[in-house]
């Protein structure tokens, strides 16, 4: 674990000799276990998700050139832990726009999401592939939402602690989506960025618990859904 890292979970300590300041108390014991066992429990997650995504792939096979006309899967190139470039792969929901990029500030072409995909994202059957990513090790199930490639680059310069969320490894789920829904614009990212640097420094078991309960009352009721 880096310095910046440390900085983001151990905030106003004395950095200087990080062994000692990592693992020196038991906060940073906890820490160390806890990051074993969530990358270990995400890979089991993951596989065991791999028949489900798999029906859904033969589902949405049938169907997409009825309601959704175009590729089953969508990727774009997020940035990760370390700020690290991956690319995120999921179903697609919104019909194809060759050639064009959404600005940072641009508000979400809710025009080109097709019948099926609206309902894909509501209940965020259209991120079942991030599993994928969780495998790879790029993602997290729980952990903060990763942006676009370039709004993530932006973010870094305009919004204050932004750059902090990267100490982690990004997740499907995470405390920002449960609790404020879709982040379109500045002041909502800052808002998700406030979120996930609390989502970091209360990193643990119990938060996790939490996060879980709320993703599973946002899948049925698709609250926060764009």
């Amino acid at each position: 674990m880096s310095i910046f890292d440390l900085e983001v979970f151990f905030p106003g300590q004395d950095l200087r000799n990080p062994f000692q300041s990592y693992l020196g108390n038991w906060r940073g014991v906890r820490i160390f276990l806890f990051s074993g066992m969530k990358f270990g429990a995400d890979r089991i997650f993951a596989l065991s998700i791999m028949p489900l995504l798999g029906i859904f792939c033969v589902l949405l096979l049938c169907l997409n050139p009825f309601l959704n006309p175009g590729p089953l899967f969508y990727s774009q190139v997020r940035m990760g832990k370390n700020r690290r470039a991956f690319r995120m792969i999921k179903f697609r929901s919104m019909s194809t726009a060759l050639g064009r990029s959404r600005a940072h500030d641009a508000g979400l072409e809710e025009s080109r999401i097709t019948p099926l995909g609206r309902f894909l994202r509501k209940h965020r059957i259209d991120e079942l592939p991030n599993m994928i990513n969780v495998l790879r090790g790029e993602m997290s199930v729980i952990g903060p939402r990763p942006d676009a490639w370039s709004h993530a680059k932006h973010y870094c310069r305009e919004v204050p602690l932004y750059d902090r969320r990267f100490a982690v490894r990004p997740g499907i789920t995470g405390l920002a989506q449960v609790e404020t829904g879709y982040a379109d614009g500045k002041d909502a990212t800052m808002l998700k960025a406030e979120k996930d640097l609390h989502y970091i420094r209360n990193y643990g078991f119990r938060q996790e618990a939490r996060i879980v309960r709320k993703t599973f009352r946002v899948v049925f009721t698709g609250h926060g859904a764009r």
